[in-house]
């Protein structure tokens, strides 16, 4: 296999981050995706950087690559799911917001991640989308500037729903140095692009891949093999630009049977290759 696996630990939510490291290794993955959150490696918490230099070690302890994810659900606010935003209207919001993605790559450049994803965020009801552009673009320059002094990538991942949903949002955004986190399973759900031909569309501004199944046009990741994404095109696709970096598992539904999901996924991944079977999708119990 040419191609380089890693496990999200946002699908393994109800293990310590020590544990989920290990079972990801053990299960033969290249990498992890790691979401900073509050029980993984969390970025406020008094002691991050000594717990990052930790995390760093045993990375390269177990020979593990790593891409930093910031898309945790309540960690910037307990009463709000992914807020504040890139583009909430209170500028001391978005100035949180910019403080914890400058964090998270300081925590990368520790690491020594491939690469630092994020998304634009939701504008509340009532927001002007043109003047919540502004502040996007506002907010992702300093950012990608910040990630520029610190030699790590920064990437911007197109989410259903959001106010950059599509590749060609991403596109029209016009950052110099901001590259994409592709997310194959969202041209599903917003039905742009085949993901296979975004891999081909977009290969020399990919900074970052996730891959997960999907059903077209419903925004719920789900295992290999419970949707309609052609897997095997993708890795093919994925092959065919010469992309080496980290392809990134996000199952973030699964963590209540991630100690199947981790060792399945890569199985199902391995065995997507031209002549070989097809592996069998088991029905498990919710």
């Amino acid at each position: 296999m040419s191609l380089r696996f890693a496990y999200n630990t946002n699908g393994a939510a109800n293990h310590r981050l020590d544990d989920a490291l290990r079972l990801i290794k053990a299960a033969g993955y290249d990498g992890v995706a790691l979401t900073l959150d509050i029980h993984h490696l969390d970025p406020f918490a008094e002691n991050w950087a000594a717990e990052a230099g930790r995390v760093s070690s045993l990375l390269q302890s177990l020979e593990l690559g790593s891409v930093i994810e910031t898309g945790a659900r309540f960690l910037l606010d307990p009463a709000a799911k992914h807020e504040p935003t890139l583009v909430t209207a209170d500028a001391a919001g978005r100035a949180r917001r910019v403080g914890f993605l400058k964090r998270a790559i300081d925590i990368g450049a520790m690491l020594h991640s491939e690469a630092v994803s994020f998304w634009a965020g939701v504008p509340k009801p009532g927001v002007d989308h043109a003047e919540a552009r502004l502040w996007l673009g506002e907010g992702l320059r300093e950012v990608v500037a910040y990630a520029a002094e610190r030699g790590v990538v920064p990437c911007l991942e197109p989410e259903p729903g959001m106010l950059i949903e599509t590749l060609d949002d991403y596109a029209a955004l016009g950052i110099e140095g901001l590259r994409l986190a592709l997310d194959t399973g969202h041209c599903l759900v917003t039905g742009e692009r085949e993901p296979a031909a975004a891999v081909h569309a977009f290969a020399d501004r990919i900074g970052t891949v996730a891959i997960e199944d999907m059903a077209r046009g419903i925004h719920v990741h789900l295992p290999f093999g419970e949707g309609d994404m052609d897997v095997p095109g993708v890795l093919d696709a994925l092959e065919a630009v010469g992309y080496e970096k980290l392809v990134c598992v996000e199952l973030s539904r699964e963590s209540h049977r991630a100690d199947r999901m981790i060792p399945e996924a890569l199985a199902y991944l391995r065995a997507c290759r031209p002549g070989t079977d097809m592996p069998v999708q088991e029905t498990r119990p919710q």
